[in-house]
């Protein structure tokens, strides 16, 4: 069951739109409170202009030896008031998560590894579903 963010200041306005740059490094936690890593990386898709998946590293000591996770965007909340990343599945689910390591990241245009991903976390590809707009001036290259 996902958790409800809790507004603890009423007089707080919420944003719609962050910089990515504000949320690296943020902490990943389930609805439990259990730790699950921290945000490295957003990875965009260029012609669709959509948040590809966020990269979550976790596992290692000192954050050597961390694996790191490629999880969809729509799986998150995110937390203002807590200044974390809501990813509402248990521990085990990420650790059983189809991962890669910092010198091996995963193509994003294979969509079956792609789909294995969103698949994992009962997640709809963004590639599917809502008509996917080009941005004007991506691709082609």
């Amino acid at each position: 069951m996902a958790k409800k963010i809790i507004k603890t200041d009423p007089d707080k306005k919420f944003r719609r739109v962050l910089a990515a740059s504000t949320l690296s490094g943020d902490s990943v936690r389930n609805s439990m409170g259990d730790d699950l890593g921290k945000l490295d990386e957003l990875m965009i898709d260029i012609p669709s202009g959509r948040i590809a998946y966020a990269v979550v590293s976790f596992g290692g000591v000192l954050r050597m030896g961390n694996k790191l996770f490629a999880i969809p965007w729509s799986a998150f909340q995110v937390d203002e008031d807590e200044k974390c990343l809501i990813l509402d599945v248990p521990k085990e689910t990420l650790e059983s998560a189809p991962g890669f390591d910092k010198d091996n990241w995963p193509d994003m245009a294979d969509n079956t590894w792609g789909a294995e991903v969103y698949r994992h976390y009962d997640a709809t590809p963004y590639w599917e579903g809502e008509e996917t707009k080009t941005l004007r001036g991506s691709g082609g290259r």
